[in-house]
């Protein structure tokens, strides 16, 4: 593929609307083709000697040109991936991972060392909270975690040791929606760097790298690719930390491969019109579901809440993805409403077409230090997927009935 070409598409066409961007962006004219072509390279090959040292001079020059000289750097394939992340993002670079905990990892490995302290938001997703407050904890650093919904508890535990602020927002299976604003604000204060997880909303409903962060992760299983066939992750990143990340990466090998990367691409095509539509069926599902006294709805959907406050303060829309707490004293109820959904796959990830329910037992929602359920509260997360939402409505009506 020509890359040179592929880039002056993908400028030209990021002058037009986000919409007619993502339909147009990556053809490949060398091909003639309306995809870009998936190359896959261990080996790159050269004319001469001198070829290899003009394009590593090149990489020095400018290390976000796609220039390679090993097959782990990536190809033109993973390179104009990344170049379409980076405008949507609007970001210095994205790097592209085999998964999106991968994207997790690299972005804490590539500025925390040992004695350092990092910040982690208490509702984080579970793997990252074992790699955070057990793993790290062997290589001598300190993960201290700050309540979402009172940021005292972030500010009152910064030391000269804190390294960086991790947030995830909202909360993984509870749902709370932070004020971003205000933790950009208290880490330039202090002089930290900050780290998102932006996979619930994307870049389509949220920028982080525009609100200040450092760095925005994204696991590309989800939204991006839409069709829950294939894996990988995003991290974006700022010019500040970019020599770090680009360091990381060399060392650790978390490389996109091709064919994935195709994929993704392939999927992000669409990603507006996916996610204006799950948007639009989960805010139908929502408005049911908020009618129902059995349930409390973990959503930005009831106004005069607080998370919806800041969800609208920073977000222009919302994805598919729910929780729900429920109240019973008969668990078995819970289990056979969430069994008894027809329309509803059971499995986890989300972001795919399809809608899919957990039921979040007691032992998964993690060693959180400031939300904890009583005996007779349980969640449910629900996915809504692309279906008709008035048969989703309906699904979920005929299961309730199941709640004692």
């Amino acid at each position: 593929m020509d890359i040179a070409l592929s880039w002056s598409v993908i400028n030209f066409f990021m002058s037009k609307s986000f919409k007619t961007f993502l339909k147009h962006t990556a053809k490949d004219f060398h091909n003639q083709s309306v995809n870009p072509a998936v190359v896959r390279a261990s080996t790159i090959i050269f004319k001469s000697m001198q070829h290899i040292r003009r394009t590593q001079i090149k990489a020095q020059k400018n290390p976000v040109g796609g220039h390679f000289d090993y097959g782990r750097q990536g190809t033109s394939t993973t390179y104009i991936l990344q170049k379409i992340l980076t405008k949507l993002e609007q970001s210095y670079h994205v790097f592209t991972t085999p998964t999106g905990f991968g994207s997790v990892f690299l972005a804490i490995f590539s500025v925390v060392r040992p004695n350092d302290e990092i910040l982690v938001s208490d509702p984080v997703y579970s793997p990252t909270r074992i790699l955070t407050e057990n793993y790290l904890k062997e290589f001598n650093i300190k993960t201290i975690f700050y309540n979402p919904k009172d940021l005292k508890t972030l500010e009152n535990n910064i030391s000269k040791k804190t390294k960086l602020i991790f947030v995830e927002n909202p909360g993984s299976n509870s749902f709370e929606f932070q004020d971003l604003g205000k933790i950009i604000k208290i880490a330039k204060k202090h002089k930290i760097l900050t780290a998102i997880d932006n996979t619930w909303a994307t870049p389509y409903y949220l920028k982080p790298m525009k609100l200040g962060f450092d760095m925005s992760i994204v696991s590309a299983t989800k939204y991006y690719s839409g069709h829950s066939d294939v894996m990988g992750g995003s991290l974006a990143v700022n010019k500040k930390v970019f020599n770090r990340v680009k360091i990381a990466e060399k060392i650790t090998g978390l490389r996109l491969g091709p064919d994935d990367a195709y994929l993704i691409t392939r999927g992000l095509r669409t990603l507006d019109v996916r996610l204006d539509r799950h948007s639009e069926n989960a805010k139908k599902v929502a408005a049911y579901l908020s009618k129902n006294k059995k349930i409390k709805l973990l959503y930005p959907y009831i106004r005069n809440s607080n998370n919806f406050r800041m969800w609208k303060k920073y977000y222009s829309g919302a994805s598919g993805l729910m929780g729900l707490k429920i109240r019973s004293k008969n668990i078995s109820s819970v289990r056979k409403f969430v069994n008894s959904l027809k329309l509803f796959g059971y499995g986890y990830s989300w972001g795919g077409f399809e809608s899919l329910v957990l039921h979040q037992e007691h032992r998964e929602t993690g060693n959180r230090k400031y939300m904890s359920l009583n005996n007779d509260e349980h969640l449910v997360r629900l996915h809504i997927g692309l279906e008709d939402p008035s048969d989703l409505i309906a699904d979920i009506k005929q299961a309730i009935k199941h709640l004692k």
